[in-house]
């Protein structure tokens, strides 16, 4: 079927393939679609399957064309892709470059698609960099923090008998807009909102106007907004809201003792033995995130150095991937994402074009990753993936069998083999370049990003 084919490498891993299929396989394809037709057609004036190949070529000779055409580019793309090298990615859906011209059944078939193909990488060096460790701050009121939280959600949560609303308190309330007239504007009632004050998690930031009110207690306060008001529909309003407290509930925290650490597991039989958990896991994230920003150190060195085209489908999928985890984290739907953003005074690509710098700088260090990995010929063992989903199922509370279930029935195994791979290649070739000390940071600058 295939006379010839052509590729033309384009910019950012793109590529243009031509395709010729020659005049005998052409002719042949539209001959058999002819008689295909003729076998079923209805036309009036003759019996079915007595068709004659001329009246069936007169009434719909273009569509029988554009069908041939169509065949024909489908099956020859088929055979190509066989056997170029330059195949296209999963999602890079070949695009038709310029118009498939009109069939000609005593001539050669040809036309060019362009698609996204793997990129070829040049790797830098990865070796012989020097390297800043940050060098972490582990206080005793980053402990105490931890205990405070654990604290708070130990804490039970009580309706107040009496006693006014305070910052802390848990209420539930109504509240509605109030017209120049003193009336309540229709379609603008919510009821039993619950929020906690001080939080601000409230449409009309209403947390200091409540305060100081008692349970069934009703006032109409009026509220003016700045020009960079959070929610754009109140930027430079004046607004009366009526309130309406109907419940107020309290936290009581439990006392910070032997109890409460039995309380939280019976692993702990007494606070200090809470208190040990605490520093170790402490210990144990800033390990990682100081890990974690060394790789992060010599990818940048390592992708300073290197030739990474990538193309733009890949990027399109790495951005519809994060704006899939984007959405699961609200629990809601694309369309009530994109409404939140739109009360933003945001879309959702304008969203994805502010991800588009970072979801490219990912990408390609992922490449480069992998490339490495090939370079250093970094396996992941039998013995390795078992140990691995031992100590993840540990922490998820299940068995190593189940979770091993999970990732085979979801297609996991690949993702599981190249995190083990890339642990150890990290483990490798940051032993190879030369780590200094760096800054002090804070514990929580750390792990939040800030230092």
């Amino acid at each position: 079927m295939v006379s010839d084919k052509k590729i033309e490498r384009l910019d950012n891993s793109a590529v243009k393939l031509t395709i010729t299929v020659d005049k005998d396989t052409v002719k042949k394809e539209y001959e058999n679609l002819v008689k295909e037709y003729a076998r079923s057609a209805h036309i009036k004036g003759f019996r079915k399957g007595k068709v004659p190949s001329s009246v069936l070529e007169r009434k719909f000779g273009d569509s029988l064309r554009m069908e041939t055409s169509q065949k024909l580019l489908e099956e020859s793309l088929k055979e190509a892709f066989e056997e170029v090298e330059e195949k296209p990615l999963p999602y890079a859906q070949p695009e038709l470059d310029g118009e498939l011209g009109e069939l000609k059944t005593d001539e050669d078939f040809r036309f060019t698609v362009k698609y996204d193909v793997f990129p070829e990488i040049k790797l830098g060096s990865y070796t012989g960099h020097e390297i800043e460790e940050p060098q972490v701050q582990i206080t005793k009121e980053d402990e105490e923090r931890e205990l405070k939280a654990l604290q708070e959600q130990n804490s039970m949560v009580i309706e107040k008998d009496s006693g006014a609303v305070e910052k802390d308190n848990i209420v539930t309330i109504d509240y509605w807009e109030v017209d120049k007239e003193g009336n309540p504007v229709e379609g603008s009632r919510r009821e039993d909102f619950v929020f906690t004050v001080g939080s601000g998690y409230n449409y009309y930031k209403i947390d200091d106007d409540i305060v100081g009110m008692e349970k069934d207690a009703e006032k109409v306060v009026e509220k003016s907004y700045p020009e960079d008001a959070e929610t754009e529909e109140l930027r430079g309003q004046t607004k009366n809201i009526g309130l309406k407290i109907k419940t107020i509930k309290e936290r009581q925290l439990p006392e910070i003792d032997d109890e409460l650490a039995q309380d939280i597991s019976e692993k702990y039989k007494s606070l200090d033995d809470l208190k040990n958990d605490i520093r170790n896991r402490l210990k144990e994230t800033a390990d990682s995130h100081v890990r974690q920003q060394k790789v992060d150190a010599l990818m940048g060195k390592v992708l300073a150095d290197s030739t990474v085209p990538v193309p733009a489908t890949m990027v399109e999928a790495e951005l519809e991937n994060s704006w899939r985890n984007f959405v699961s984290r609200f629990r809601a739907t694309d369309e009530q994402v994109m409404q939140l953003l739109a009360a933003q005074g945001k879309t959702k690509q304008e969203l994805l074009e502010e991800w588009k710098p970072e979801a490219e700088s990912s990408l390609k260090k992922r490449l480069l990753s992998g490339k490495m990995v090939e370079a250093e010929k970094i396996e992941a063992t039998d013995e390795e993936i078992e140990e691995h989903l031992a100590n993840q199922a540990e922490n998820a509370s299940m068995s190593a069998d189940e979770l091993k279930d999970y990732y085979q029935k979801n297609g996991m195994m690949d993702y599981l083999k190249s995190e083990i791979q890339e642990r150890k290649l990290f483990d490798k070739v940051l032993e190879e370049n030369t780590i200094k000390k760096g800054k002090k940071v804070k514990f929580l600058d750390l792990v939040g990003g800030n230092e």
